[in-house]
């Protein structure tokens, strides 16, 4: 679908423009020129920035009394444009230059993201499986570790002298507590 930049010419008054001060394409668009009054001459105009990617065929278009005229901006292929965003300046002109409003033209050649698809199965709650693990099996790992724990402490206890072995004592109190509470919680 392209896109189409309104233009209202003669809507307030003899030789006035309406316009919005911005523009954003992504690739051709067709600016409407809809006349409100007395059947006048509008002249079109892309500055150079713009010149760069797009063209209009004719730039000077008669519309009368109550017509809306279209007149398309044609682009280069996207991969020809030299950067991702081009910006530039529209001119429009009617009454041979007594009247003249410039509309800020952003082209954007950036993909839009294909929208993703969710699948209605995943918002669902996954039904719970009848392989429950026993408390007993969850502890498991955590006795052999304090187990492990508990040797490698009264390891180190029989190879400390002096305060390292009053320490080495409140370590392996330290570690049986924690394996305990561990274990607890677990079940």
């Amino acid at each position: 679908m392209t896109e189409t930049l309104a233009v209202d010419v003669n809507r307030t008054g003899l030789h006035t423009l309406e316009a919005p001060t911005t523009f954003e394409a992504n690739g051709p668009f067709a600016i409407a020129l809809t006349n409100h009054g007395e059947p006048t001459h509008v002249h079109v105009h892309l500055d150079d920035h713009l010149s760069d990617i797009a063209r209009i065929e004719a730039s000077n278009h008669y519309v009368e009394t109550d017509e809306t005229r279209h007149v398309e901006v044609k682009t280069r292929d996207r991969t020809e444009w030299p950067s991702d965003l081009v910006r530039g300046k529209l001119k429009v002109v009617t009454a041979h230059g007594q009247e003249t409003h410039y509309v800020d033209i952003e082209f954007d050649r950036t993909p839009e993201k294909e929208p993703v698809e969710v699948d209605p199965d995943l918002s669902k709650p996954r039904q719970q499986e009848d392989t429950e693990v026993s408390p007993a099996m969850r502890a498991l790992p955590v006795g052999v570790l304090g187990a492990v724990a508990l040797l490698l402490a009264i390891g180190a206890l029989f190879a400390a002298d002096g305060i390292n072995f009053v320490l080495g004592a409140f370590a392996v109190i330290a570690g049986v507590a924690c394996a305990v509470a561990a274990n607890y919680l677990l079940v």
